[in-house]
């Protein structure tokens, strides 16, 4: 009979609704919605299922347990009775890789590492019934928040993030991540039927993920993770039955009308070797062309976009043109949406036009906005196009 597992999946920021609406999709239960992180019951498959599959998340952790500590006896004692051989086999490897801790009376990560890992050695001592660990096995890396002294410890079954697909081996300045990438697309009303274009692509992380998406394409089919090596938690098959499902779904068939575009030359030759390496070359149209000759004969199209603001560019007055000429070139589109993540303060007045709707998110340690400006449904869609779920 397979285990059931509590599955931690860590966001961005103000993306927990997009990526609780994945693992919905996926068939499973959300057990609780925090800041940064959406809870789920699943089983041996479900964590393989959920590193492969869902597009928005950082990471999967089996959570191993939680509970309250203000002084560091407390964090010794509550980790020491954790069930730590349920979890970890006798030639496990295993660390507290990370300690995050928000509005708690313990806040050294450092120390916090360091006084988990002598209390599970400590318990292992116990269970196995040895004084000495090898730690020649697998690696077992563990994830710890203490928020309000609650302490919440998860094994790390994805090791580098999610959002690391396997396809970004070149990147251009200050790009969005891949995972960031497709939560916007998927709050957008985009789908593959319909026209998009990104005019300041950068090293194609928005083209490739939507056309990742119109392929059906699972977002981890090609690269590895932690947890294929924890042969007591999850079996093997698992792991091959998933990557062979995500490999039997991908549908290359469809040829969307998907758009990248940049002034740098240097930097479209990197976007189209990511896509290349990505497997959805062939679906996209990239092409060196600035935003003052965006335009397209369609309508009903939508740009999705990162465009630069400020990290790249410290020249105020090159800002307010490229804005104020994509707020111009977008006014001259017919019937189409626009949808952009920036953070430059400037935007909505150089656009010349307000959002419908803005969303305040962290792209890495930078507070940007994304706003929303959509257009019209084509004809037999009523109404105005709204941000999925609103």
């Amino acid at each position: 009979m397979s285990r059931k597992f509590e599955l931690i999946a860590p966001c961005h920021f103000g993306l927990e609704a997009v990526l609780k609406r994945e693992i919905h999709d996926l068939g499973y239960e959300i057990t609780s919605v925090e800041d940064g992180r959406v809870c789920f019951s699943g089983d041996e498959e479900a964590v393989a299922y959920a590193n492969i599959f869902l597009r928005t998340a950082e990471r999967i952790l089996i959570r191993v347990g939680s509970f309250e500590a203000r002084t560091f006896d407390e964090l010794f004692e509550g980790t020491k009775a954790l069930d730590w051989a349920s979890f970890l086999p006798k030639d496990a490897r295993f660390w507290v890789a990370k300690a995050a801790s928000v509005k708690s009376a313990l806040f050294s990560p450092s120390d916090i590492q360091s006084v988990m890992k002598k209390a599970i050695v400590e318990k292992l001592k116990e269970s196995y019934h040895i004084d000495w660990f090898p730690e020649t096995g697998a690696d077992y890396p563990l994830r710890v928040f203490l928020m309000k002294d609650k302490v919440t410890v998860g094994l790390d079954t994805t090791g580098q993030s999610l959002h690391k697909r396997g396809y970004r081996k070149l990147t251009a300045k200050a790009p969005v991540a891949e995972n960031l990438a497709a939560a916007l697309i998927m709050l957008t009303p985009w789908k593959k039927d319909r026209i998009l274009v990104d005019p300041f692509c950068g090293s194609g992380t928005f083209p490739i993920e939507a056309a990742m998406m119109a392929a059906n394409m699972a977002p981890g089919m090609n690269r590895e993770f932690l947890g294929e090596k924890f042969v007591n938690l999850v079996e093997k098959k698992y792991w091959y039955d998933c990557m062979d499902e995500a490999a039997d779904l991908v549908d290359l068939s469809e040829m969307p009308d998907i758009q990248g575009y940049d002034i740098d030359k240097e930097v479209i030759r990197v976007a189209m070797e990511n896509a290349t390496l990505a497997g959805v070359r062939d679906h996209i149209h990239f092409q060196v062309r600035p935003v003052a000759e965006l335009s397209h004969p369609k309508k009903y199209g939508f740009i999705i976009t990162n465009p630069p603001y400020g990290e790249r560019l410290s020249d105020k007055k090159e800002l307010k043109e490229i804005y104020t000429t994509l707020g111009e070139r977008f006014a001259a589109l017919d019937c189409w949406s626009m949808y952009l993540l920036t953070g430059y303060e400037d935007a909505v007045r150089d656009i010349g036009r307000k959002p419908e709707k803005n969303r305040k998110l962290y792209n890495g340690m930078l507070k940007t906005y994304f706003y929303q400006f959509p257009g019209p449904k084509p004809a037999g869609r009523r109404g105005v196009e709204r941000e999925a779920g609103s």
